[in-house]
């Protein structure tokens, strides 16, 4: 059979946020083919499907504004809470 996932995570270790980094996988049968990393800002493509899927995403600018608001809209808002969670603990 076949295997597709979609794994996406953000990445800080500062405790005011300003590192944060969305990433976002896309995989088939256990590779990379895609992926968003919004340190770079756009797709990058690491097999022949992939490339091509990135340069049509890279094309579509709603595309690209959506995958960069994720640092807004789901990773600092959600490491905020964590990190008060975290902090409120010790």
């Amino acid at each position: 059979g076949y295997f597709y996932s979609r794994w996406r995570k953000c990445i800080w270790s500062s405790h005011d946020l300003s590192d944060i980094v969305f990433i976002d996988n896309y995989i088939f049968n256990k590779d990379v083919f895609i992926q968003f990393n919004s340190t770079v800002g756009k797709y990058v493509g690491y097999t022949k499907h992939g490339v091509y899927n990135a340069q049509l995403y890279n094309n579509n600018t709603g595309i690209l504004q959506s995958e960069r608001a994720q640092v807004e809209t789901v990773c600092k808002y959600n490491a905020d809470i964590d990190q008060q969670t975290i902090t409120d603990k010790s």
